[in-house]
């Protein structure tokens, strides 16, 4: 499986700059920042959340170096959240190997948050949909794209596991 075609022509068709960069196997966010040589606040995960009795799915965005504050998420969102199980996403991204999701919520119909943390880069590199290919492009082309909601959830790593 290459980059998630989907991603790949959404952003062709809207004229966005982007590099496909190919990396050595990797399953976590921070092996492929340690296999490219990229600080982990440039990195982005997409972490999937439930929230609220109905148990929407939400995608949430941060660099790979911090966790989901879901006390600090349910606040901004009104509702209590959970990290969803790969049980229940792997559907959802049919063109991605499962935990290589890109941070595109809208292109799979999630609404996507961004940790205001990211948007103080330039640029960010994400998953392109697989554990061998990442993507590097200019955050406001992300931001763009994607039209996150930009907020504060994130937390340091070394505050527990998350």
């Amino acid at each position: 499986m290459g980059i998630s075609v989907r991603l790949k022509e959404y952003m062709e068709m809207n004229g966005a700059p982007f590099r496909v960069i190919d990396h050595p196997l990797a399953y976590t966010a921070q092996g492929v920042a340690s296999a490219l040589h990229v600080d982990g606040k440039e990195e982005a995960k997409a972490v999937v959340v439930r929230a609220g009795e109905a148990q929407d799915t939400i995608l949430t965005v941060l660099p790979t170096c911090y966790h989901v504050d879901l006390q600090k998420l349910g606040n901004v969102i009104g509702k209590p959240v959970r990290l969803a199980t790969e049980h229940e996403f792997a559907k959802l991204f049919p063109d991605c190997e499962l935990g290589a999701v890109p941070p595109f919520g809208h292109l799979y119909g999630l609404p996507v948050y961004v940790d205001q943390s990211l948007a103080e880069d330039e640029e960010i590199v994400f998953n392109a949909g697989t554990h061998r290919e990442a993507i590097r492009m200019p955050f406001r082309e992300f931001k763009r794209l994607a039209q996150p909601v930009i907020c504060s959830f994130a937390r340091t790593a070394s505050h527990g596991n998350n």
